[in-house]
């Protein structure tokens, strides 16, 4: 029985496991978007949420404990400037992810967890804006050319 067990192992140990999500939160923070499988997702959720709630508190202290478990001064730059103030008002529940696909090896679901951008203003998830595409007005013209037929070529 798995009675008061909080954390999945992952198969690693915990120095590898403290690494693993390390580098996850990091990259979450800096592309606002990670794909991995779905249970890394699961449980990088539960670190990124809370480094949100420390970015939410902005005091020095929170600042120092988010980079002793990030170790990356950019992403904690901008997780205290962009992220968290974005999340002033909500309670908790900062991310989502989605199941997208098996993943062909292994049959390995995989999922996406991404920050909830429509409380972020002018963050910016992969290089795209979040502001919803505008469709153009323009319509390419589609012309086909006609391949002239056999007997215009004799």
């Amino acid at each position: 029985m798995r009675h008061r067990i909080d954390t999945r192992k992952l198969g690693r140990t915990s120095a590898h496991r403290g690494a693993l999500f390390r580098n996850l939160a990091i990259s979450l923070i800096k592309h606002g978007r990670v794909q991995t499988t779905l249970p890394k997702a699961k449980e990088l959720r539960r670190v990124a949420d809370h480094l949100v709630t420390l970015g939410k508190r902005n005091t020095l202290h929170t600042k120092r404990q988010a980079f002793d478990q990030l170790r990356d001064k950019q992403a904690v730059t901008k997780l205290f400037r962009e992220i968290a103030p974005a999340f002033q008002e909500r309670k908790g529940g900062y991310t989502r992810f989605y199941q997208l696909r098996e993943r062909r090896g292994d049959a390995a679901t995989i999922a996406m967890i991404e920050y909830l951008r429509e409380d972020i203003e002018g963050f910016k998830i992969a290089g795209e804006a979040l502001e919803p595409k505008k469709k153009s007005t323009k319509e390419k013209s589609k012309t086909k050319k006609m391949s002239p037929s056999k007997e215009a070529v004799k």
